[in-house]
């Protein structure tokens, strides 16, 4: 009777590792299918599909974009040149799912459809699950040019790399940002230039923008407001970072006539001169700028 015992209690231990195992599969195959369909939509410029197979988020954060540098939706949605890349081609090597989250993450040769030849790199995909199922919510492009020895322990089957925190999802779905309504009145961005530093804005209590140790432009969501307007800044040294480099913080209001160049509207900085002789910025502050009847004359040119 002992070893009858023993085999039975072995299967049953067995079965939960082999239903955990067919769920992964499944849903595995239900964020490939996602993912697909939602290709489908993008090289078809199909915006039924295309809403149908993106998470709700995700759609509000592209419309909110598209309508702050005043363009059309959903045609600019497919205006892109570069093409989604087709994981068909590529190695499917960890799909995690946590609570309503989930990420899948590919190697090969990630095609954008630019020309040239692509190389071996990584390719995360984030998913949302809705009422109605699994909805695609952003895709990441991880360049290993800069790992070599990490691309070449992946084309080994060493999945070591891929058990960093970047390729885990957090089970926690991203908050609905606030929705726009129509296309902005004016144009605005938001320039950044912080090596070593993190910069955190958020832009008359709509626009958030994160910036770590980069240079970098971002479109202001809603756009700037006729009248005073208001940006919160909060800056931080990050890890190695120089904590006397010069930092700019500045925004611009984007002309809609040909020959006319943006407006600064703001700036805030520490110059290299400054630099030198070590002043800092402020860890935090509000700053306002007013865009006045003047201003929006020149800019759209009446």
């Amino acid at each position: 009777m002992k070893p009858l015992i023993l085999i039975l209690g072995l299967l049953i231990m067995a079965a939960p590792a082999y239903a955990q195992a067919e769920n992964a599969a499944q849903t595995a195959g239900e964020l490939q299918d996602v993912y697909d369909n939602w290709r489908a939509s993008m090289v078809r410029k199909d915006a039924g599909l295309w809403k149908r197979y993106t998470s709700t988020t995700k759609q509000i954060k592209v419309r909110n974009r598209i309508w702050s540098e005043r363009r059309p939706f959903p045609q600019t949605v497919f205006a892109s040149p570069i093409a989604p890349p087709d994981i068909g081609k590529l190695q499917a090597m960890r799909v995690r799912a946590q609570g309503r989250t989930a990420k899948s993450t590919y190697f090969g040769k990630v095609d954008f459809g630019i020309g040239g030849e692509p190389t071996d790199n990584l390719f995360v995909i984030s998913y949302v699950r809705e009422r109605d199922g699994w909805k695609y919510h952003g895709g990441e492009f991880v360049n290993l040019g800069a790992l070599p020895t990490v691309r070449q322990q992946l084309a080994a089957g060493n999945k070591e790399f891929l058990d960093g925190e970047d390729f885990f999802p957090n089970g926690v779905p991203e908050a609905a940002p606030f929705t726009i309504r129509g296309p902005v009145k004016y144009i605005a961005k938001a320039y950044v230039f912080c090596p070593g530093r993190e910069v955190k804005l958020l832009i008359n209590r709509k626009s958030r923008h994160i910036f770590q140790n980069t240079k970098r432009a971002d479109v202001v969501v809603g756009g700037a407001i006729d009248g005073m307007n208001e940006l919160q800044f909060s800056i931080k040294d990050l890890p190695g970072g120089d904590a006397k480099a010069p930092i700019s913080i500045r925004v611009y209001l984007m002309s809609e006539v040909n020959g006319v160049k943006p407006l600064k509207l703001l700036e805030y900085q520490i110059d290299e001169e400054q630099a030198k002789r070590e002043e800092k910025p402020k860890g935090s502050g509000t700053l306002n700028f007013n865009l006045s009847p003047e201003m929006v004359k020149k800019l759209k040119g009446r």
